[in-house]
């Protein structure tokens, strides 16, 4: 039999398994080796089945993963380019986001709404260790303020993180915060002025709306494009047309479409916020989850500390609750100092200290490894669930990283409805008109693949698809 045929007739019926769901999205496939032994087939022949199933988009390589089988293509959510670049700048007005952190705070919800890790992918084990460590070191110093700035040996190791990724920053700019959104809303209160106008994506996190709202600060919508983020031409056209004193954007990962925006637009953006004197706050808090495993560049790369004030935290990788963040101050590392200092006079010094600990006896780079492969595999698991599970004519947008699926319902499908049914029934999710200054996305809703995949988040995307489907009827 020719070796054509035998990867032929391979690949035909690893097809017909993924296609009756024998084999189920995001599930590992075996490794080559493995595979040519089971089979009893050559290295080259199992090399070329998967590469044709890869060429048919049924599977994926990760790189040192191994192969994994990917969720049904579906129509990704339809963009909005006319309606939002034919805006002018107004103040938050989206009433919804008031009620928003009522839902956050439940803790008796099926967490599909929360987009953070489950701590069962999180080293809470470890972390805890060296919070015990920490107190039993040097008591007096865990409980005593530190310096506004934060700890040296912190401070070092989060330079040395983005040295990895061609940042070279001085251990001197980064400044220790409570969280990436302290990190923010000390620069826009840095950076702007009541009334300033401040680009934000669209969709975008509903918090960054709460912070500019909280500056008295006017948005200026940009659309964010699944898959691609925003156009670097669009940019242009607004800040050509407004003057923009900031742009608050989220380039990796963004919450909620998890796009990526490409290396080449990263630098046309950095390139035309540098030409209109317009300020870039970068929210890079799920740079680290891509579940390629290749860490993208932060706008940072492309800036020489200038324009861009680089926000990022731990709270996803590590722990949400140890709330430590970071801003990477460029030239402004001064004022935002002060603003920090003026504010909360200091982060926490225990939570530092258990860090600088955990980083001296643990390898990060490995349980990252870790979280993205599970993440990543959640991802198409619960992608694929939806586009079985819930009405014909959903759209899901396919992630490149962080932990978020941003789901477009049928036209006669509301997002608040369902939510506001999915909570009766004990399960979070998010309505779609939280991610938009002006409440757009009535028909959308975000969801979190953060939890591990069971029975219990089986059957809870099943009953949020049966109640949308009762909904559309």
């Amino acid at each position: 039999m020719s070796q054509d045929l035998l990867y032929e007739r391979l690949a035909d019926r690893m097809r017909r398994q993924i296609q009756r769901g024998v084999l189920r999205a995001g599930e590992r496939l075996p490794s080559l080796r493995r595979l040519g032994r089971d089979q009893r087939i050559s290295l080259a022949t199992a090399v070329e089945a998967y590469q044709q199933l890869e060429r048919e988009g049924l599977i994926e390589a990760r790189p040192r993963s191994g192969y994994y089988v990917r969720a049904a293509a579906g129509a990704p959510p339809r963009g909005s380019r006319a309606r939002h670049l034919a805006r002018a700048p107004m103040p938050v007005s989206n009433p919804a986001l008031l009620g928003v952190l009522d839902v956050q705070s439940r803790r008796d919800l099926i967490a599909l709404h929360a987009a953070t890790p489950d701590a069962s992918m999180l080293p809470t084990a470890a972390l805890a260790a060296s919070v015990a460590r920490a107190m039993r070191r040097d008591p007096h110093t865990a409980l005593s303020y530190t310096v506004p700035q934060g700890l040296p040996q912190l401070r070092e190791r989060i330079a040395q993180r983005y040295a990895q990724c061609g940042v070279e920053i001085d251990p001197d700019e980064v400044i220790v915060t409570a969280g990436a959104m302290e990190a923010i809303s000390l620069t826009l209160r840095t950076i702007t002025r009541p009334g300033d106008i401040v680009i934000l994506e669209s969709p975008t996190y509903h918090g960054l709306l709460q912070a500019v709202s909280a500056q008295g600060l006017r948005v200026l919508e940009i659309p964010n494009h699944p898959g691609r983020g925003i156009d670097p031409a669009q940019l242009r056209e607004l800040l050509e047309r407004h003057a923009v004193r900031a742009a608050l954007l989220v380039p990796n990962f963004n919450n909620p479409l998890g796009s990526l925006t490409s290396e080449a637009s990263k630098r046309e953006i950095v390139a035309a916020c540098a030409a209109h004197g317009t300020a870039l706050i970068e929210d890079d808090l799920y740079g680290e989850l891509a579940y390629s495993g290749e860490r993208p560049s932060p706008l940072r790369r492309y800036d020489d500390g200038e324009h861009v004030v680089t926000c990022g935290s731990y709270s996803k990788m590590l722990a949400p609750g140890l709330r430590v963040g970071w801003m990477l101050g460029g030239r402004r590392r001064s004022e935002l100092l002060r603003t920090k200092s003026f504010s909360t006079v200091a982060t926490a010094t225990l939570p530092q200290m258990a860090l600088i600990d955990f980083f001296a006896r643990h390898d990060m780079e490995r349980g990252l490894r870790r979280l993205r492969r599970t993440l990543a595999g959640n991802a198409q698991i619960y992608r694929q669930a939806l586009l079985d599970h819930w009405p014909d004519g959903t759209c899901v947008a396919e992630p490149a990283g962080g932990m978020t699926l941003w789901v477009e319902l049928p036209p006669a499908i509301d997002g608040q409805a369902l939510f506001e049914a999915a909570m009766a029934r004990g399960i979070g999710i998010l309505p779609g008109h939280l991610f938009s200054n002006r409440g757009d996305y009535a028909h959308h809703v975000r969801l979190s693949c953060g939890q591990p995949w069971d029975k219990k988040i089986e059957t809870a995307l099943k009953t949020v698809g049966e109640l949308a489907k009762g909904l559309q009827g």
